[in-house]
């Protein structure tokens, strides 16, 4: 059987004027075959009649018409799952080795009963118009930060005509992340979109509204105001609609994992080196789309003239346990404002205090719900006062900083159990009092000579490193004549 490509050699060398025979020659085809192959004016596929019969006998024909009554219940049945129904309900009847020849029967039959299936439409993007931005999670890649695990997310934007992106590190997917991320974006890429779309989050997006559009948030729709951005975001559960970025993210961490193996270390000094390794990736995987992005940056509108300091501003009282209960978790803060109203300023990372116009605190914020920070700092000057509030105090073991504090403690209720509250609280207010990390080498320093770290001996040992002795020096004899000689007086009568 000749192939199309042998005949299609063949009648090239016939409209070049080659005879029958010498183009059979050429070809290596006898003049029989030319013949046949002109005077049909077909190529071998084309000749082919396709086969109708079966060349062996199918072996589920007898419970074929079950399997296509499933089918037609519920579509989603897989083919193992109808195979081993029939294996059980016909034990020996078929083996495992026929499943691939059942795939093949359902597969043909959903080409033709099968039910439609979503068609995506490829989209026309257009220089400036939109950016896609979305968080993603970075926990994967093993990055860790001074030799521990460094667990966070990182907030990216995609320019759909260029592709051009830009990151910032965050850690959670609240407001103030988004916020943030996006201007920090827009001054990395320079310029602003007409339109942004973002994944439906809960901090821009509320549910859709009677007309099935979105209702974004008040807090949003004044960040694309400042910016004078139109904002857009996807149907819940359709994430090919924010896809440029959904794609995105697994080649930017793909990226990323990669420059790290290059490197030969996921471990780095400070957050800083680690964020300036991700700028540096970013920047060079730009460089690859500089041609498109001429365009992107001709459409780009400017900047306004400065970024929007767009933080949320919290009111409220601190609580008789020296707390403040921010977004669902709970503070500590200085029991000198117990009863004070405070004014917090919400960040994506970090809580502001203010008492009237005076900055009185600046707090780490935690992620999610119903956590809790408590800095023994602020609470110990009265624990130590009511050492017997300590036993059962509801956060009482955030009154564990260090391990040693931890094991100080656990070594005082061993050597003196009726003490160890007390004591392990002079500890901690030695420890507010002065150097924490004093303290906790001391600390250390007595476990690891079998001796119990009571507040006494603590303190003892703190004082005599601190304290060094004065260095002693001799005795001078001083001859004070020189000077008498200076005293006219003295020159005259002495």
């Amino acid at each position: 059987m000749k192939k199309d490509g042998e005949i299609k050699l063949l009648l090239e060398e016939r409209r070049k004027g080659a005879s029958q025979k010498l183009a059979a020659a050429r070809t290596g085809m006898s003049e029989r075959t030319v013949r046949k192959y002109e005077q049909s004016g077909k190529l071998p596929s084309q000749m082919k009649a396709p086969r109708t019969h079966r060349t062996r006998e199918n072996p589920f024909a007898a419970d074929w018409p079950w399997v296509e009554d499933q089918l037609r219940r519920d579509q989603a049945l897989q083919t193992k799952t109808l195979f081993a129904l029939l294996c059980q309900a016909y034990p020996g009847r078929y083996q495992e080795s026929q499943l691939r020849t059942l795939q093949r029967h359902v597969h043909g039959w959903r080409m033709q009963h099968g039910e439609h299936r979503e068609v995506m439409f490829q989209q026309e993007h257009v220089p400036g118009r939109m950016a896609q931005s979305d968080f993603t999670v970075m926990n994967s890649l093993g990055v860790t930060i001074g030799g521990a695990q460094f667990d966070h997310l990182v907030y990216h934007m995609v320019l759909t005509y260029s592709n051009v992106e830009a990151v910032r590190v965050c850690f959670s997917e609240s407001f103030e992340a988004l916020s943030e991320g996006l201007e920090a974006c827009l001054w990395q890429i320079g310029g602003v979109p007409l339109m942004h779309r973002t994944d439906n989050l809960s901090a821009a997006v509320r549910d859709l509204d009677r007309d099935g559009l979105h209702d974004f948030t008040a807090n949003y729709q004044a960040l694309m105001r400042h910016y004078d951005m139109q904002p857009s975001a996807n149907t819940a559960g359709c994430a090919n609609q924010n896809g440029d970025v959904e794609q995105s993210h697994f080649r930017f961490k793909t990226a990323v994992d990669q420059a790290l193996r290059v490197r030969e270390s996921r471990d780095f000094t400070d957050r800083g080196a680690y964020e300036r390794f991700l700028l540096d990736l970013v920047r060079s995987r730009n460089l690859t789309r500089s041609q498109r992005f001429e365009a992107d940056r001709a459409a780009l509108r400017p900047l306004p003239a400065e970024p929007l300091d767009f933080t949320r501003e919290l009111s409220m009282r601190v609580s008789r346990f020296s707390l403040i209960r921010v977004l669902n978790n709970y503070y500590s803060v200085p029991s000198r404002l117990i009863g004070a109203k405070v004014k917090v300023r919400v960040r994506s990372e970090s809580l502001e205090l203010y008492h009237g116009a005076a900055h009185v605190l600046t707090l780490p914020r935690m992620a999610g719900r119903d956590q809790h920070r408590i800095d023994y700092r602020h609470l110990i000057w009265s624990l130590v006062r009511k050492p017997g509030a300590f036993a059962n105090y509801c956060y009482r073991e955030e009154l564990f900083p260090t391990t040693a504090f931890r094991r100080a403690y656990d070594a005082l209720l061993v050597a003196m159990p009726s003490q160890a509250d007390r004591d392990y609280l002079r500890l901690l207010h030695l420890a507010a009092s002065g150097s924490e990390a004093d303290v906790e080498q001391v600390i250390t320093t007595l476990l690891e000579m079998n001796l119990t770290p009571t507040f006494d001996a603590v303190r003892k040992r703190i004082g005599q490193e601190q304290i060094e002795p004065a260095p002693a020096f001799d005795k001078v004899a001083i001859n004070l004549s020189s000077y008498d000689s200076l005293i006219p007086s003295r020159s005259q009568h002495g």
